[in-house]
């Protein structure tokens, strides 16, 4: 049995347009949970913590934090609860 290795796997498999397109969006939902945990935890908060100072559902946090899909309402209220602005960018 030979190794495979995984970049070089990876490389060949985001050649295939689905595949991209599918890991694309699965890389953006994981780098938003990324950037929500940092900050909350930055800010000394709990999970339950923000969700009450955001008015969002602890439940919805958890989800977004392991990479859940959400909405720019929802980030905007954390955002916002967290007086921070929130940036959209397309790159």
């Amino acid at each position: 049995m030979s190794n495979i290795n995984f970049r070089d796997y990876l490389n060949e498999q985001l050649k295939e347009p689905e595949f991209k397109k599918e890991f694309e969006n699965e890389t953006t939902k994981l780098e938003s949970a990324i950037a929500l945990t940092k900050i909350r935890k930055e800010s000394g908060l709990s999970q339950r913590d923000l969700a009450v100072i955001s008015d969002v559902p602890q439940s919805t946090i958890a989800r977004i934090e392991s990479g859940a899909n959400t909405n720019i309402e929802t980030l905007t209220k954390i955002a916002n609860a967290l007086g921070k602005h929130l940036t959209v960018s397309f790159s």
